[in-house]
């Protein structure tokens, strides 16, 4: 057989192709890996010293009398956490948040990261590396969201609580 023999020219083209499937095998092995670690929950039963967030309340099920309560918490964390905490994000959100289910679901998100980012015993750099996205990205997203849905609405309002307005 010539180098130019056309039987050794599809040898080694299939030789090239198996290398390059055995090493894509090898890549998706590893993201599957590394996946199902991301992925992976605690088993119950297992102890944590960090905070477990609850189950999300069915807003779109709960009578106006089973809102109070899932309510009441999200308001106690809009004015420890968020108001104080957030500056103009949380200056955008409207005084009628609380008739608003947009509202209640992302609050109920970001009540629920913050608290899963911020009351943990120890912070490790995917801790740090969560709480930027967080900060950055996550929380300015649904404040926007929160500013939109509370500014088109006819609820009445004070007149110093605009949203949008500077506080």
């Amino acid at each position: 057989m010539t180098p130019n023999d056309p039987i050794t020219a599809i040898l080694d083209q299939l030789a090239a192709h198996h290398e390059q499937i055995t090493q894509q095998s090898r890549t998706l092995e590893e993201h599957a890996a590394a996946l199902t670690e991301l992925t992976s929950t605690i088993p119950d039963g297992a102890h944590t010293d960090g905070f477990q967030p609850e189950p999300a309340p069915a807003w779109w099920k709960l009578p106006a009398t089973g809102r109070a309560e899932p309510i009441a918490r999200l308001r106690a964390w809009v004015e420890q956490v968020y108001r104080p905490g957030y500056g103009h994000l949380a200056a955008t959100l409207g005084p009628c948040w609380e008739a608003h289910d947009l509202c209640l679901y992302g609050l109920d998100i970001a009540a629920g990261l913050w608290s899963v980012l911020y009351l943990q015993p120890d912070r490790t750099p995917g801790l740090l590396s969560a709480q930027a996205e967080y900060q950055a990205r996550i929380l300015p997203a649904l404040a926007d969201q929160f500013r939109v849905e509370t500014s088109w609405c006819t609820h009445p309002r004070p007149a110093q609580a605009r949203p949008g307005s500077r506080p």
